[in-house]
C-alpha cells in the first residue's frame, strides 16, 4: 500500500535570502576547519566515540549480514549555515527502481531485498546474451552475441560498470555512501518506456511485468516507499532511517536539516496517462490527463516530464542520437506506427539533435517490421512537433496542482512554448535536470525562478560545462547540481584523466566524513581505474571534481540543495495573479465579420482560447480593454492566432484618448509576455505597427496583470 510521508509538522516553505557566493565559500571552509578541529580535540580528550559505535544515529542497529560496506566514517553534517540556508549536494535525476520498469527484465538487480544482497544483486534470467546490453555497451564491441559474467554478489565480475546500462547501479548501501559523502537531495524519477519494453519482449523473452507506463509508475512508487520502510527497520524503527521520501519542500528542508537524504518522486515516461499517439491520433483525453495528474499527486509525485523519447499526444521530443536513437526510433514505430519526422532546421531555430537513418541491425528486424529507417534530410534536425493542445492542457494542469515541470526531452519547439506559457503565468516551477535543454533557453529558465543541474559527465567535461555556464548562474545567484541519470540509459562517468585522479582515503566537503575505496563482497571499487561503476562512487567523482575545479565548484554544488528547495518552495506557494482584462469591456479599431462566428473585440478577453478577435487586413489596427478605473499594470500577455503582429506597441491611458507607449515589441507569434515598470492606467491596448502575415491581427486572448 502506498503511504504518504509521515512527517506531519507544518513547515514554512519561504526560504531565507541566498548567501552571497563569497560568504558561502568562507562559511564552507570555516565549518570544515572547525569540524576537523572539534573531531581532533574529542579524540585527544578521549571523548569521541569511534565511528560505528553503538548509539550513533547514522549507523544501522539491525544491519543485514552479509552486506555491502559503506566505507565512510564520521558523522553526517546537520543543521544550516548562518543565514538559515541548508547545504548539500543534489542529484536531480536518478532512476533507483528502473528494474521495475520496461517490463521488468531490462535492468537487472534490485536496490534492496528483505532476503539480502545475494537476492537483490543477481542478474536477470537468460541475461548472459543480452541484445540491449550488447548494442548499448561499447565494451561489447558491437557484437550482438557477446556474453558476460552474470554473477553479481559476491564477485561482480562484469557488472556494474560505467558503460553498462542494464545492471543495477543503485543498491541501497551504495546510495547510503553517496549520502554519507554529502548528498542531501535525490530525485527518484519513476521511469519506463513502452517501446523499449516491447522490444525487450521480442528479443529477450516474455516480460515479467506489463509494458504500460503508468503501471510501472505505480510499481516504482510502491517500491520507493517500501525501501523507506526497509531502511527504517535497519535503523531502529519508523522515521529513524536516513532515506526519507518527501512530498513538500517543507518536509524536504526538515529532512536535510536533520542530515538525512530527502528523496523526491518524479515521473519520466513516454506515454503518461496513456497519452500516446497512433498514426498521429491522440489516444487520451483531458479527463484522462486530470485523472492521471490527480493519481500522481496521491502517490506523492512532485515533478514530471510530459514527453520522453517518443513523440506522444502531448509534445514532440528532442531526439536521441546514434545507436540509442535507432533503438528509440524503432520503439516509436512499434508503439505508434510513426517514425520520427525531423526537418532541416531553419536559420535561427534551436536544433533537436541529429537523427540517424539507414539499415536496422538484423537483430532488430522482425517479421512485419521495416528493415530500414526512413531517409532523413540534411541536418541540423528540428522536430516540427511542439506542444499540442492536450500538452498545453496537461502543462496548465501541472501548474494548477503546483507541480514542477521538467522541460528536458521536449523538442525545442515544445520547450519554447512551455516556457512561454509559464512566463505568461509567472510560474517558477521549471526544471532542467540532465542537460537535455538547449543553452539558448537557460536564461529564461533561471529568470522564472527555475533550477537546472548538469548531466553527470566525466570529471573533465563536467568541470568544463560548469565553467561555461557560470555567467548565467551568477546572474541569478543559483547553486549547481548534477543529474547522474543512474540506472538510466546515458552512462556514468568514466575513469578520470591523470589530472583528476584522486587519493584514498579522502574527506567529504564539510570535513566531517572520511571515505575510502568502496568494497562490496569480493570487489574493491577504485574510481581511478573504473570510473563511477555504481552510485556509491559518486563521492569519489565529486572529489575528482574538486581536484579539477577547486573549492569554488564544490561551493556551487553544496549550494544546489538550497537552490532546488527555493524553486520547489516558490512552486508550492504559487497562486496565479488576477487577469484584470478578463471579461472587461473591450473595443477595437475594427473587427472581421463572419456569417458563422463572431470576431468582435470581447472574444479576446472572454477567457476562452478557442475564440478570438480578428481585425481588418491593414497594419494600423488596435485592440483596447477598459479596466473600469485606475489599476496598477506591469504585464500584458497576448496569445496570438496565426495572424500575428511582427511589430506592435503596448500602450496605456487614463482617459482612452491620450496614450503612452510602455514597450514596442518585435513579435514572432505564439504567446507574448510584455513586462514593464508598474504604472497606473485604466485603459490598455495593443497598437499594431506591422503585420506578420497578409491577414490582419488576430488575438485569442489578451491578459493584463499588476
Amino acid at each position: 500500500m502506498i503511504r504518504p510521508h509521515r512527517t506531519t509538522r507544518p513547515h514554512a516553505t519561504t526560504a531565507p535570502p541566498r548567501t552571497p557566493r563569497s560568504r558561502r565559500r568562507a562559511t564552507r571552509r570555516g565549518l570544515s576547519a572547525l569540524g576537523l578541529l572539534a573531531a581532533a580535540l574529542l579524540v585527544v580528550a578521549g571523548l569521541g566515540a569511534p565511528a560505528g559505535a553503538a548509539g550513533a544515529w547514522w549507523e544501522p542497529t539491525d544491519p543485514q549480514t552479509p552486506d555491502s560496506e559503506v566505507n565512510a566514517t564520521g558523522a553526517p553534517f546537520t543543521g544550516t549555515i548562518e543565514d538559515g540556508s541548508v547545504r548539500g549536494f543534489i542529484d536531480a535525476h536518478t532512476h533507483m527502481f528502473s528494474n521495475e520498469g520496461f517490463g521488468g527484465n531490462v535492468v537487472c538487480g534490485a536496490p534492496f531485498s528483505d532476503a539480502g544482497i545475494a537476492d537483490a544483486m543477481s542478474d536477470c534470467p537468460h541475461h548472459r546474451i543480452s541484445l540491449i546490453e550488447n548494442l548499448t555497451n561499447p565494451a561489447m564491441g558491437g557484437d550482438v552475441l557477446a556474453t558476460h559474467d552474470t554473477t553479481g554478489w559476491p564477485t561482480f565480475g562484469d557488472w556494474p560498470t560505467f558503460q553498462s546500462f542494464t545492471h543495477q547501479q543503485m543498491y541501497y548501501r551504495w546510495v547510503e555512501r553517496a549520502w554519507r559523502g554529502g548528498q542531501r537531495i535525490m530525485v527518484n524519477d519513476l521511469v519506463s518506456n513502452t517501446g523499449l519494453c516491447k522490444i525487450q519482449g521480442l528479443v529477450g523473452g516474455a516480460n515479467s511485468a506489463p509494458c504500460d507506463d503508468m503501471d510501472a509508475v505505480r510499481r516504482e512508487a510502491a517500491a520507493t516507499y517500501a525501501m523507506q520502510d526497509f531502511v527504517d527497520a535497519r535503523y531502529g524503527g519508523e522515521g529513524k532511517g536516513w532515506f526519507r521520501v518527501v512530498t513538500t519542500p517543507g518536509q524536504a528542508r526538515d529532512v536535510v536539516e536533520q542530515g538525512k537524504l530527502a528523496v523526491v518522486l518524479g515521473v519520466e515516461v513516454s506515454e503518461p496517462f496513456g497519452c500516446k499517439q497512433v498514426l498521429g491520433v491522440a489516444q487520451c483525453s483531458r479527463a484522462d490527463i486530470d485523472r492521471g495528474l490527480d493519481e500522481l499527486a496521491s502517490l506523492g509525485v512532485s515533478s514530471m516530464f510530459l514527453c520522453h523519447k517518443f513523440d506522444n499526444a502531448l509534445c514532440g521530443v528532442r531526439y536521441d542520437e546514434g545507436t540509442t536513437g535507432v533503438i528509440v526510433n524503432l520503439g516509436q514505430f512499434i508503439t505508434t506506427g510513426t517514425w520520427w519526422n525531423p526537418k532541416t532546421c531553419k536559420p535561427g531555430q534551436v536544433p533537436d539533435n541529429l537523427v540517424a537513418g539507414g539499415v536496422l541491425p538484423a537483430e532488430l528486424s522482425f517479421p512485419g517490421l521495416p528493415s530500414v529507417l526512413p531517409v532523413y534530410p540534411t541536418g541540423p534536425h528540428c522536430n516540427p512537433q511542439g506542444l499540442s493542445a492536450l500538452g498545453e492542457y496537461a502543462l496548465r494542469g501541472m501548474m494548477k496542482r503546483n507541480m514542477m515541470v521538467e522541460v528536458d526531452h521536449m523538442s525545442a519547439k515544445a520547450a519554447g512554448r512551455a516556457l512561454d506559457i509559464m512566463d505568461a503565468a509567472g510560474y517558477p516551477g521549471v526544471l532542467s535536470s540532465h542537460s537535455w535543454l538547449d543553452d539558448a533557453f537557460m536564461d529564461r529558465l533561471y529568470g522564472l525562478g527555475g533550477f537546472a543541474t548538469q548531466y553527470g559527465h566525466g570529471a573533465t567535461q563536467f568541470v568544463s560545462d560548469w565553467q561555461a555556464t557560470r555567467d548565467v548562474r551568477d546572474a541569478y545567484d543559483v547553486g549547481y547540481g548534477f543529474g547522474m541519470d543512474m540506472n538510466g540509459f546515458g552512462g556514468t562517468p568514466p575513469p578520470p584523466a591523470d589530472a583528476a585522479r584522486i587519493s584514498y582515503p579522502f574527506t567529504s566537503f564539510d570535513g566531517g566524513t572520511v571515505l575510502d575505496r568502496q568494497v562490496t563482497g569480493e570487489r574493491v571499487w577504485d574510481y581511478n581505474g573504473e570510473g563511477v561503476s555504481h552510485y556509491g562512487q559518486v563521492p569519489d567523482w565529486v572529489e575528482s571534481l574538486r581536484i579539477l575545479g577547486g573549492d569554488e565548484l564544490i561551493d556551487d554544488l553544496a549550494a544546489g540543495a538550497e537552490s532546488y528547495l527555493r524553486t520547489w518552495g516558490a512552486t508550492a506557494d504559487y497562486a496565479p495573479g488576477a487577469n484584470l482584462a478578463l471579461r472587461a469591456p473591450a473595443s477595437a479599431s475594427s473587427y472581421e465579420w463572419s456569417l458563422f462566428t463572431s470576431y468582435k473585440p470581447g472574444r479576446a478577453v472572454d477567457g476562452d482560447t478557442d475564440t478570438r478577435w480578428a481585425s481588418r487586413w491593414s497594419d494600423d489596427q488596435w485592440l483596447a480593454v477598459d479596466l473600469g478605473g485606475p489599476r496598477s499594470v506591469a504585464k500584458v500577455t497576448i496569445a496570438w492566432e496565426d495572424a500575428y503582429a511582427s511589430r506592435y506597441a503596448v500602450q496605456v491611458s487614463q482617459d482612452g484618448s491620450s496614450w503612452t507607449t510602455m514597450k514596442t515589441v518585435d513579435g514572432d507569434g505564439g504567446l507574448d509576455t510584455v513586462s514593464f515598470p508598474a504604472t497606473s492606467a485604466r485603459f490598455v491596448r495593443m497598437k499594431g505597427i506591422d503585420r506578420g502575415t497578409g491577414y490582419g491581427y488576430s488575438i485569442r486572448e489578451l491578459g493584463v496583470f499588476s
